[in-house]
């Protein structure tokens, strides 16, 4: 098992910036890829970014591509989104996933590869 908790968010005004981290415990951390969803209210979750375990690797969606930046930490057991130029579009509860892989370069854009979520943390972006 590999348990997830993700932390940082809160609320800032359109243009700020937040960085997100979850932090993971149970497994080695550096066997597995990592990414992070959201979900705003009514609407389903989406992809918003993902790396590989060797961190060499990243994919984002084309909604925060040049505003966020996902990175990890294998000696903190830790990946972080940071989120600049933030939009009210951008509100929603933020989780972080993991999935094990053989393969240092496997990243996972899709949610039903994951077998591993956090319980989320909110992003409120205020105009």
């Amino acid at each position: 098992q590999v348990q997830l908790v993700e932390s940082g968010g809160g609320l800032v005004q359109a243009g700020g910036s937040l960085r997100l981290s979850c932090a993971t415990s149970g497994r080695t951390f550096s066997n597995y890829a990592m990414g992070w969803f959201r979900q705003a209210p009514g609407k389903e979750r989406e992809f918003v970014a993902a790396m590989s375990r060797s961190g060499l690797r990243t994919y984002y969606a084309d909604s925060v591509k040049g505003r966020f930046t996902i990175s990890r930490d294998n000696a903190k057991n830790t990946v972080y989104l940071q989120m600049n130029s933030l939009k009210p579009d951008d509100t929603a509860v933020y989780y972080c996933a993991a999935v094990w892989s053989s393969s240092a370069s496997y990243f996972a854009p899709t949610d039903r590869e994951y077998n591993y979520w956090g319980q989320g943390t909110q992003v409120t972006v205020s105009s």
